[in-house]
């Protein structure tokens, strides 16, 4: 064989094994090298979630460490990328129990996540399917360790907590607490705020990349701030910050707040810009009173699986729960929803001038009148330059607040809430 002959077959010897190792290695392997497109930290009072966005699953190990605290993460059959390698300065000052994230290629398949952590946690680590134009997830979700006497303090802590580790049992969230003193009245009228979406769940954008999820919760704290200064009312929030919390746990803790009304807020978005107004809408329990109001419920009853829930299946979902919704309930929801609109109607066009129905996951307490507030689209340009304004948000916050006194000075009675 010549020379020339030699170097052909060693570069046809080179390039079919070449091809086999190529097969002989996952694509697990190769992917993670190179595609963990994002890195993600949302800290928050309740608990702070790290995600890793992937173009393929991520299959990890975790254990915790000891003086100081640490949480480990070990991402197998993976490659530092410069993605991977920012995640330190993702983590904020401010955040309660992340102190500082470091990552290192462990060895040549592991790359090694350490969270130093500010206090001792719970940490919960799932991985998510991809929705919604979202990725591959790995997440890591912190809660802090609650003592029994600690976390009657906080009930959203205790229920949050309960519904991730999947032991918040259905009759729990079926039947109410007793209430203090005759009806209740000794007390204040208990308004719970929903801002919608939240944390890895931005809800809908704008033209000018505006979210649904900071509109709402600017809104959401407006109204807050009104009620606290009304004498007879007290007001809490399913979320304060940019958090994900399920759908399940906003219903439990109004519950366990023993809410009287639950108001959720959102701004729509639709194909069409020229979609244009607010709309208020109450829960159905015979199937939605319009292809629009079904179209919504079907879009925000999405939350759970876009925000990330470790849970697998739709417990919110569950017809038991469904069925247990009082029909005089959603008549005072329709009442309220009734009052709230007329009000809103004041401020903004309104998209319909009745309150439509569908089954709405976060409205389905069956013991509480709740509504669903759209407070414009913000698909539609100008509606969007409205909502990004103080005085929209106040005005919105204001209208809902009248909604409600107007509600209440009906006569309603609060004998069986």
């Amino acid at each position: 064989m010549c020379a020339r002959d030699k170097c052909c077959s060693r570069r046809r010897f080179l390039k079919y094994t070449g091809a086999l190792w190529l097969l002989s290695v996952s694509p697990l392997g190769l992917a993670a090298s190179s595609h963990v497109v994002a890195v993600r930290i949302w800290p928050s009072s309740t608990y702070s979630r790290l995600t890793l966005e992937s173009s393929v699953p991520l299959q990890y190990k975790q254990f915790m460490l000891s003086g100081p605290n640490r949480l480990v993460v070990d991402i197998e059959n993976s490659q530092l990328n410069p993605v991977l390698r920012g995640v330190d300065k993702l983590v904020r000052v401010d955040d309660p129990y992340i102190q500082a994230a470091r990552v290192g290629q462990f060895d040549a398949h592991t790359v090694r996540i350490v969270l130093e952590l500010k206090k001792p946690v719970d940490p919960k680590v799932f991985t998510l399917q991809p929705v919604a134009g979202i990725r591959h997830r790995l997440v890591v979700d912190l809660y802090p360790q609650q003592s029994a006497a600690a976390t009657e303090d906080d009930p959203l802590l205790a229920l949050l907590k309960d519904y991730n580790q999947g032991a918040l049992e259905q009759k729990e969230a079926l039947v109410p607490p007793p209430l203090p003193g005759k009806a209740g009245r000794d007390r204040p009228l208990v308004i719970m705020i929903d801002p919608g979406h939240g944390g890895e769940d931005p809800g809908a954008h704008g033209k000018y990349k505006t979210r649904e999820k900071d509109i709402v919760l600017k809104i959401g704290l407006q109204l807050r701030k009104l009620i606290a200064s009304e004498p007879n009312m007290k007001a809490y929030m399913t979320r304060s910050d940019d958090v994900f919390i399920p759908l399940r746990v906003r219903v439990a803790k109004a519950r366990a707040q023993r809410a009287d009304l639950f108001v959720s807020i959102h701004a729509d978005a639709f194909t069409s810009r020229a979609a244009r107004g607010s709309s208020v809408f109450a829960l159905s329990t015979k199937g939605a009173t319009s292809a629009a109001a079904r179209f919504l419920a079907q879009t925000q009853n999405e939350s759970d699986l876009i925000g990330g829930v470790s849970l697998s299946g739709d417990r919110y979902l569950d017809h038991t729960m469904f069925d247990m919704v009082q029909r005089q309930t959603v008549h005072d929801s329709l009442k309220f929803g009734h009052a709230v609109l007329k009000h809103i109607g004041k401020i903004n066009h309104l998209h319909k001038r009745t309150v439509d129905q569908a089954g709405f996951a976060v409205l389905k307490a069956p013991d509480i009148p709740s509504i669903l507030v759209e407070t414009a689209f913000i698909s539609n340009v100008e509606e969007e330059r409205r909502l990004r304004t103080t005085r929209y948000q106040h005005q919105m916050a204001t209208a809902i607040l009248q909604g409600i006194k107007e509600y209440f000075a009906s006569g309603v009675s609060l004998a069986q809430r």
